[in-house]
């Protein structure tokens, strides 16, 4: 039988999408992902769609967190 999750971290972790305006290379692509990364998260940035998809572990950083560390490199968080 599978278990239904992989750890007991997956029960934690969540997914949100951000509407993120001022990217526009993939420069602003590796600023944006690196700093989530800087927190412990994944993002994974549509460049077009000036979109985030951040998968973090709530009971590590927060929502605010998030977007403090994408405004901190200069974009804003819409």
């Amino acid at each position: 039988m599978k278990p239904l999750l992989n750890s007991w971290e997956e029960l934690f972790m969540q997914n949100i999408t951000l509407n993120v305006e001022g990217m526009s290379c993939n420069h602003c692509v590796k600023s944006v992902e690196g700093a989530i990364a800087g927190l412990g998260a994944t993002g994974k940035v549509d460049l077009a769609a000036k979109k985030v998809e951040v998968t973090f572990d709530e009971t590590k950083v927060t929502v605010e967190q998030i977007k403090e560390a994408i405004e901190d490199q200069g974009y804003d968080v819409v």
